[in-house]
């Protein structure tokens, strides 16, 4: 029996509550996540270590709902991403992928790189990245320094 394929799963509108403790992630299907944490200031982008999994969270200007994609996930089924909400990017080595207007993904190695400009984006850009043992919480709040055009 083959594995099943994994594809790109666009994604959907979904509820988003920043609190004190972390930002909760609202799913169409009615579960919740919460990312703890108070999400550290990057400038420009957020470059996950090789194995971690990576989630880019865009938030529309009244921050409480956003669209959310995981970046090379070949675990989650394509059917489970869809009655969530949430989509799923998969980059080959050397790509780019603009996911969202101002928020580009990429993959060099083992690794994902988000780079973004909330200005573009027209919402706040968070970025998880987590293992079996940690996670790390970030947000994008200025553009790289060369401009979105230099990474795409």
């Amino acid at each position: 029996m083959s594995a099943p394929s994994r594809s790109d799963v666009p994604p959907t509108s979904i509820g988003v509550d920043l609190r004190e403790e972390g930002v909760v992630v609202e799913y169409l299907d009615g579960r919740t996540t919460l990312y703890r944490g108070v999400p550290e200031s990057a400038e420009g982008s957020v470059t996950a270590g090789p194995g971690k999994e990576t989630h880019v969270l865009v938030t529309d200007p009244t921050e409480t709902e956003g669209v959310m994609t995981y970046v090379n996930d070949y675990k989650t089924d394509d059917e489970i991403l869809e009655e969530s909400g949430v989509g799923r990017v998969i980059v080959e080595d050397g790509e780019r992928d603009e996911v969202f207007p101002g928020v580009i993904v990429g993959r060099e190695g083992q690794r994902n790189e988000v780079i973004a400009d909330p200005e573009v984006a027209g919402g706040r850009v968070f970025v998880f990245v987590e293992d079996g043992w940690t996670e790390g919480s970030y947000e994008i709040v200025e553009a790289p320094e060369d401009g979105l055009d230099a990474h795409r």
